[in-house]
């Protein structure tokens, strides 16, 4: 990794930062030994820790295009313009989960039925980028957020099996093989729409140790977020139709000190290329009085096998630094990215770990951003469940003008393109009573960019209400 004189200048920021506050966030050394408690141990059966659970959530969207941008539908078989789109959804998701059996080998089990109606089905306000002819490669339809058939007409409702598997554990070590809800810095479920993605595979957690898990898993299926089927992968940026048959992935976390969490992951996404990750988050001062976190996050990216996507080389790196005092935290964030091609990740997933990943994930060809963020937690002032967040961040120097791969051809136009985002949200859970964990949140993102950079500029407003229930 290359660290810009940028960063180094807010490495060494931070560090007189330290030095400046009281330490009273603990800094003590955690030695490695075994885990004293026994998961295994301590269950109670199959059947008697069973339970039946589920969410229902309103997810609505309303898209605009900026400087002449334009979403296109079908009407009567003419394809037609519009600046406009909105979506709107109701999921529904009911899991089944048992408890493990006795002994020394538990086993138990998790399915999920996933629901959704279409509340809005109107093939002009459900406009996407294609008209509503199918993805290649995808096995969807135009539109990424409603399921639609082709002509961009809405399926009213549809239903799939969005989880089906079976757990192994011994002691603190579980093996679940099947559909499984996912989550590390490669391979991580995507929870922005209606229902989240799933993934088909074999996945081993293990946490034998008081500071030190292990995760390994090997998938070869994800479940998307607005599909009935199950795809292979491909890639968030590809611009060409290509699918890989295996994700192989292995990793640790480790807590050396009490204020200090790291990670180090490693990935072979067939033919396509070999990632790896680390991460380490530092905490340090008092909230009450004033805190700083610190967080890292590194990617290594290279082509390997076949290199269906080309040539590969990337380095994609974020720093942070979160002030918190009492109910305020301000976040500085830079993130940099050191390649003539995007720092690419898997489709359905939010394997994407960088402070900057926002409504853009600020990922272009050789591209520099900075963020700036503030958040209000009402807690303080006797509204718990309450906050409001804002943020601004900016991208400049995205350069693909050196690039010769194959996968990511409309970089070569992107020469010093910008762009800058805002944000501002506010959210509330109920914190007791019948519904107790509910929650609504209302976002308003507005995005601008020069010509080539890829995400374009728009306007967005959601508004999402999720409700959880118990049934047993």
């Amino acid at each position: 990794m290359k660290l810009s004189q940028k960063a180094l200048l807010a490495l060494a920021i931070s560090s007189a930062a330290m030095m400046a506050h009281a330490e009273t966030q603990s800094q003590d050394f955690v030695p490695t030994s075994l885990s004293s408690t026994n998961a295994q141990a301590q269950t109670k059966g199959f059947f008697e820790e069973q339970s039946v659970s589920g969410l229902t959530r309103n997810w609505y969207a309303n898209e605009q295009l900026k400087r002449g941008g334009k979403f296109h539908y079908i009407d009567n078989g003419v394809s037609k313009d519009t600046d406009r789109r909105i979506n709107w959804l109701q999921g529904t998701i009911v899991k089944y989960n048992s408890g493990f059996s006795e002994g020394t080998v538990g086993v138990s089990t998790e399915v999920a039925a996933y629901n959704v109606v279409a509340l809005e089905r109107d093939a002009e306000r459900l406009a996407s980028a294609n008209g509503g002819a199918p993805i290649p490669g995808v096995g969807g339809l135009g539109n990424n957020r409603t399921l639609t058939k082709n002509g961009g007409d809405a399926q009213g409702q549809w239903s799939k099996l969005g989880l089906a598997n079976v757990k192994f554990r011994v002691s603190n070590t579980t093996l679940t093989a099947g559909r499984q809800s996912y989550s590390t810095p490669i391979v991580d479920v995507m929870p922005n729409r209606v229902l989240p993605s799933s993934f088909e595979g074999v996945s081993i957690h293990s946490e034998e140790f008081n500071n030190l898990s292990f995760d390994a898993a090997t998938f070869d299926r994800v479940s998307p977020r607005t599909e009935e089927s199950l795809s292979k992968f491909r890639t968030e940026y590809t611009n060409i139709d290509v699918e890989a048959d295996h994700v192989n992935m292995a990793g640790l976390n480790y807590q050396p000190f009490k204020s200090l969490k790291t990670s180090l992951y490693a990935s072979n996404v067939e033919d396509f290329w070999n990632q790896y990750y680390f991460g380490a988050t530092h905490e340090l001062g008092d909230s009450s009085v004033l805190s700083l976190t610190t967080g890292l996050n590194y990617y290594k990216t290279l082509d390997t096998g076949k290199k269906k996507m080309g040539e590969i080389d990337n380095d994609a790196y974020s720093l942070s630094f979160g002030l918190t005092h009492q109910a305020h935290s301000l976040t500085f964030s830079y993130q940099e990215i050191d390649g003539n091609e995007y720092f690419d990740y898997l489709h359905e997933t939010n394997g994407i770990y960088l402070a900057n990943s926002l409504l853009s994930d600020f990922n272009g060809p050789n591209e520099k951003s900075f963020q700036i963020a503030y958040g209000l937690n009402m807690a303080e002032y006797g509204v718990p469940g309450l906050k409001f967040n804002i943020y601004q961040a900016r991208g400049w120097g995205i350069d693909g003008t050196h690039y010769t791969g194959t996968a990511y051809a409309d970089v070569r136009n992107m020469h010093d393109e910008k762009h800058y985002e805002y944000g501002i949200g506010a959210s509330y859970a109920v914190q007791s009573g019948p519904l107790k964990a509910s929650s609504v949140r209302a976002t308003y993102t507005a995005h601008r960019a020069t010509a080539n950079q890829a995400d374009g500029s728009i306007n967005e407003f959601r508004l999402v209400t999720t409700i959880p229930f118990n049934i047993l």
